[in-house]
């Protein structure tokens, strides 16, 4: 069973953060230019919220606010469902299923050591059951 731990062994454990006090602007072109679709909102280690494109879209577009004007504290999910390195795959899916988030970030002892979101999971979901497939075929043809 694959874990969290062996996700960013793979990923990496980058972490991409913007502080509660930025302007929206400057977190839409962070991850335009990451080509990621939601930033840990921290300041220092401490993890604050977590502000996605989802938040932007319904938070400014839709309100007609200013994105250069508003801080990301104003439009951040401050309630972030955080995971551990020995959490499984699996309980992973649960969670961003249950949930309806995209994004998790891992800590590990009180600190943010990564995030894995939903691509990452059903990656590892699908390879896993390739994995299981190759496995099941030199069975039945051995």
């Amino acid at each position: 069973m694959r874990l969290v731990k062996h996700l960013l062994e793979d990923k990496g454990g980058a972490i991409h953060a913007i502080e509660p006090d930025k302007p929206v602007l400057e977190a839409v072109r962070m991850m335009a230019d990451k080509y990621i679709g939601a930033l840990l909102v921290m300041r220092g280690s401490q993890l604050l919220g977590i502000v996605s494109e989802r938040d932007y879209a319904r938070k400014v577009i839709l309100k007609g606010r200013s994105s250069a004007d508003t801080p990301v504290r104003e439009i951040m999910s401050a309630t972030v469902l955080t995971v551990a390195p020995g959490d499984s795959v699996n309980h992973c899916m649960q969670l961003v299923t249950d949930k309806r988030v995209r994004h998790l970030p891992v800590v590990d002892d009180g600190r943010v050591i990564g995030v894995v979101s939903i691509g990452d999971l059903v990656k590892a979901v699908i390879a896993d059951q390739a994995q299981e497939l190759e496995h099941m075929q030199r069975y039945i043809a051995g």
